[in-house]
């Protein structure tokens, strides 16, 4: 099988390259040349499927969501889910994970939820996930007592700490997910929540979950939780709005994930209120955090694709094309935002090392009519778009 491509990026964040031809034999890419260097095949067992008006890229990760819940703003539908019980969410789940499918993801990476739903459907409702995907889920979130998280989490009991907790955890998830902050305000603009847990007891814990083969992910936002997550060894920070500068400098020689999830305050500012104040704080709280996307990507930090999706108007699948054109607003390149959508949340999620387009990895890929540039755009829409996998 031959695919004749416009335009390929090949997930490193090189620049895509125009008008080539992939060779698949397999299941396998056995060849990338550009088509004037390819002869036209003699025989129907070489043909070649147009795809010229296309951009080919390897598949894309969402690195933060909550399969529980949608975007919608109907606030009935967003009640009900809150309480359902999981024969009603399976059904919510299924249609985030095909709505996901449909926009090229091949991993997402949950983020809990109260009622351990996500955990649950991997476990009994592995052959309804769509073909090719990797669900990454972390089951209840850790919270401390008192404190933001219910609807994701639960704290330890009475007497443990949190230690205990992920070290006595009788289910078998995928990562473990900490609470270390509460909600940014929109009413107060930056104001920022002391840490749920001290140092110690966020050391303790990431040591436990790693002592498990688990890596921590940390919702943080404001300089003290974003730094007592960090200096914890979390493996990655969520949101991380109003962090600073000196965290910043701190990830980036830590090596720590960075997952911003910018599109859900460009999601609240478009879809409260124009008049309202609290669209306006939202506004500001979005355009902070590209700024410090922009100076995170400068510093060096490893940035991840991730959407929290299931947030008041961030959909699952299409938020990632707005996520990804939040990085570009920021300054990355679009070869570099999709290596944030591959690369890095590919690592963060220990997926096989063999997923950029190159010689001798299995033919896994998905293609976007248009050129690069409209990838953001075209993502972002409800529209389905084709996807490869040669077997």
């Amino acid at each position: 099988m031959r695919i004749h491509v416009g335009r390929l990026i090949d997930g490193t964040g090189q620049a895509a390259v125009a008008d080539q031809v992939i060779t698949v034999e397999n299941g396998v890419i056995r060849n990338i040349r550009n088509a004037s260097e390819v002869p036209e095949p003699a025989n129907a067992v070489h043909r070649c499927l147009d795809c010229s008006r296309c951009t080919v890229l390897p598949g894309l990760v969402d690195a933060h969501l909550h399969l529980f819940m949608s975007g919608t703003a109907d606030p009935e539908v967003r009640q009900r889910q809150l309480a359902a019980d999981f024969q009603e969410i399976r059904q919510v789940i299924a249609g985030h994970l095909a709505r996901a499918a449909a926009h090229g993801m091949v991993a997402v990476r949950d983020g809990g939820d109260y009622g351990n739903h996500a955990f649950r459907y991997k476990a009994e409702q592995a052959a309804a996930i769509p073909a090719g995907m990797t669900v990454r889920v972390a089951g209840r979130a850790f919270r401390a007592t008192g404190r933001y998280g219910r609807l994701i989490g639960r704290p330890p009991l009475p007497g443990q700490s949190l230690a205990e907790a992920i070290r006595e955890m009788a289910t078998s998830v995928d990562h473990v997910k900490i609470v270390n902050s509460g909600l940014n305000s929109l009413v107060h603009f930056g104001r920022q929540t002391a840490p749920q847990f001290t140092l110690e007891e966020l050391r303790a814990a990431v040591a436990a979950a790693h002592a498990r083969g688990l890596k921590v992910m940390v919702h943080c936002n404001g300089e003290t939780p974003v730094a007592v997550a960090v200096k914890a060894g979390c493996d990655s920070v969520e949101h991380g709005f109003f962090m600073g500068e000196e965290n910043l400098r701190r990830m980036a020689d830590m090596g720590t994930v960075w997952v911003p999830t910018a599109v859900t305050m460009k999601a609240y500012a478009r879809m409260l209120p124009q008049d309202a104040p609290e669209a306006g704080v939202a506004k500001r709280n979005y355009r902070h955090q590209l700024a410090q996307i922009r100076l995170g990507r400068e510093l060096g930090v490893r940035i991840a694709v991730g959407t929290d999706a299931g947030s008041l108007g961030v959909h699952h699948g299409q938020a990632v094309g707005e996520e990804l054109g939040n990085l570009v607003a920021a300054g990355f390149s679009i070869e570099g935002a999709l290596a944030c959508a591959t690369g890095v949340g590919g690592d963060l999620l220990d997926l096989p090392g063999n997923r950029e387009i190159r010689v001798g990895n299995p033919a896994r890929f998905i293609a976007v009519e248009g050129p690069p540039d409209r990838i953001p755009e075209i993502l972002s829409t409800s529209r389905r778009f084709d996807g490869f996998e040669m077997a």
